[in-house]
């Protein structure tokens, strides 16, 4: 993972610094990507370690008369391979369900899983200009083979290419195992071909004002550069808002001894993907304080506060609980 960074500082008193890096990086599929082998109800998730798609060997039943006559029962034992070997994609096979014209299907396949790889470029400033301390950078991360899952349908009978026909019939056995809804529903784990970006800044202000109180605030941008309607069966599990604030405002000694914090924090709406479910995060505000006391005599500081601080709930994943407010008190020995 080579990398190389330079720092320059600049200004008669060197308080402008100057920053630029460029890294490359690696991440490897964790257990879940390579064997996870689970039955989520209308979907099954699949890790693609060479030897996990054929541990993931189910019986299922086989709705249509057509189907059951092809197969030979009611039943079918069917791997996990088919759909690293013999699937489409599943908007094709919604399409296709929605037209009855096979034209509309696409053939998946997708790849083993194997690492991926990144190319990471940053630059930043921080610097005191007038009272204001400031940070800001820059990010452009460009990657290969990204990490990701797709939905696929594999039929339990016929091929892909749809070169197997129905006995006596000019219909591909996998178009009709389609129509009579003999076939099983993947989330595989994989690679993907397209390409795949993500860019971002973060900007953070910091200074004194009203004689000593102390005022900050920062932002992050963060994009990812992914054509979803031309992937729309890929899943990047990216779970990031494009947008967050946060300002604060306090004193450390508003009185002797005596200070407190007020922070407020926003987070924009965002799409949460995960192997479990997907769904939206709606955007959410919360408000945070904190008062502390110092007791020199007792070498202890006395701090009370609250998280979210008007119990206004929210939530920050798809399929998680909403979270409230917590308020606390703490008591430190020896800090002075």
């Amino acid at each position: 993972s080579p990398r190389l960074s330079v720092v320059y500082n600049i200004g008669d008193d060197k308080n402008h610094n100057i920053r630029a890096s460029f890294q490359t990086g690696f991440r490897n599929p964790d257990t879940q990507a390579l064997y996870i082998g689970l039955n989520a109800g209308r979907i099954i998730l699949l890790g693609s370690a060479p030897d996990n798609p054929a541990r993931e060997n189910r019986q299922f039943p086989v709705n249509s008369a057509l189907g059951q006559s092809l197969v030979g029962g009611s039943t079918i034992q069917f791997s996990g391979t088919n759909a690293y070997n013999n699937s489409f994609t599943a908007s094709s096979a919604t399409a296709f369900a929605a037209s009855q014209n096979p034209l509309d299907l696409e053939i998946a396949n997708p790849s083993i899983v194997k690492p991926e790889q990144v190319s990471s470029y940053e630059v930043g400033y921080r610097g005191k200009v007038e009272g204001f301390v400031i940070d800001a950078s820059a990010y452009f991360n460009q990657y290969q083979d990204f990490l990701a899952t797709v939905d696929v349908v594999a039929p339990f009978y016929g091929d892909v290419q749809l070169s197997q026909n129905v006995p006596g019939t000019n219909i591909p056995q996998a178009v009709a195992a389609l129509a009579g809804a003999d076939y099983q529903a993947y989330r595989a784990y994989t690679n993907t071909d397209a390409d795949v970006n993500s860019y971002g800044a973060a900007l953070g202000v910091s200074t004194k004002v009203l004689g000593g109180f102390d005022l900050s605030a920062n932002y992050t941008y963060a994009k990812l550069d992914f054509d979803r309607k031309a992937n729309p069966d890929f899943q990047t599990n990216f779970n990031t808002p494009e947008h967050k604030v946060k300002a604060s405002f306090g004193k450390t000694e508003l009185i002797k001894n005596f200070g407190f914090n007020l922070s407020w924090r926003w987070s924009d709406t965002y799409v949460w993907e995960s192997s479990f479910v997907n769904g939206t995060v709606p955007s959410y505000h919360v408000f945070d304080a904190q008062i502390n006391y110092k007791v020199p005599s007792l070498k202890s500081t006395f701090k009370l506060g609250a998280a979210n601080l008007l119990n206004k709930e929210y939530f920050t994943a798809a399929g998680t609980g909403f979270i409230g407010a917590q308020y606390y008190i703490s008591w430190t020995i020896n800090n002075l």
